[in-house]
């Protein structure tokens, strides 16, 4: 079976792409992505995949071009003949839009769901979706990664003394709240108000962090505001120090010359988008070989819940 097996990168995902293919045992498949003047994609395999078990890898950010990349993969892929077409979707665009919110807005995520499936995919994999709800809006198995399976051994090895969770807001308490159940350990909230749009305008902290070692918890970093406020703010009243651990390091804007210029000590993340430039209080764990487990798992049909329970 491991001989049917074919791991294919997007233009979004090549690094991530060859560690995994590379955990797994194997190298990557030979694609030819022809982009012509307008823009347009055209995907094509080098290879045959005729009975074989497809693993296509690629995080959908930015969302939209590269969405449509792996697509138009997958269509590809059942052209050919391939006996399964397996998305890996590290990061999956749209997420955020889970439900109407507001009247008369799109539900993204939905929408990401729909067209996933009418291309033909007959399995998705992704890692800390924004909701794990999610996982509802599709009619085919999808395998819900955790990525605390990588980060929390990390914070484990620092030994924090005082060790206490915190979530940015009040909608990622259910998140951190599964974090620190790993540790045995408290958690606290910030509660944020907007006036309008990437705009805070008042955040207090729910919770006493006098001289803990405050770690933050969320499932992605656009563009630092609110995680580099809520740090502020901790140390502000008394801790010690101040971390943070999320999955996707969108880092959009300035993101970057905030972390650099936060009070937090680091930021720990992994390796779903890789990073625009370097940061030195940026430290990234990569996901590789848990993907590489998981699709290990699926091809011999074993649990995935195993990798992380």
């Amino acid at each position: 079976m491991d001989s049917q097996v074919k791991i294919f990168a997007g233009s979004a995902s090549r690094e991530l792409a060859e560690k995994i293919a590379d955990a797994y045992g194997t190298e990557l498949g030979d694609l030819t992505l022809q982009r012509f003047a307008d823009s347009e994609l055209g995907p094509s395999f080098n290879e045959s995949v005729r009975g074989c078990a497809v693993f296509l890898i690629q995080s959908t950010f930015p969302p939209s071009e590269h969405l449509m990349e792996l697509m138009l993969m997958v269509d590809a892929c059942k052209r050919a003949s391939a006996y399964k077409v397996n998305i890996v979707m590290p990061y999956m665009g749209y997420a955020r839009q889970d439900r109407k919110d507001k009247p008369r807005v799109s539900i993204g995520a939905k929408v990401v769901a729909n067209i996933v499936q009418s291309v033909g995919t007959d399995r998705m994999m992704t890692c800390d979706l924004h909701a794990g709800q999610i996982q509802g809006f599709f009619d085919i198995p999808v395998d819900h990664l955790d990525g605390a399976t990588v980060t929390a051994p990390y914070i484990k090895s620092l030994n924090l003394e005082n060790l206490i969770f915190a979530s940015p807001d009040v909608g990622g308490v259910v998140r951190t709240r599964a974090f620190a159940k790993k540790f045995g350990a408290e958690i606290v909230v910030c509660d944020k108000m907007r006036l309008r749009a990437n705009e805070i305008a008042s955040m207090q902290v729910i919770g006493d962090v006098a001289g803990m070692d405050v770690v933050f918890v969320d499932d992605m970093v656009d563009t630092a505001g609110t995680i580099c406020k809520a740090a502020e703010l901790v140390m502000e009243r008394g801790a010690k120090s101040v971390r943070a651990v999320v999955t996707h390091p969108l880092l959009s804007g300035p993101a970057h010359e905030r972390i650099r210029n936060s009070v937090l000590t680091e930021l720990i993340t992994t390796d779903t988008i890789p990073l625009r430039e370097q940061n030195e209080k940026i430290r990234v764990i990569s996901l590789a070989p848990l993907f590489a487990s998981a699709i290990r798992n699926v091809v011999s049909h074993e649990s995935i819940s195993s990798l992380f329970v």
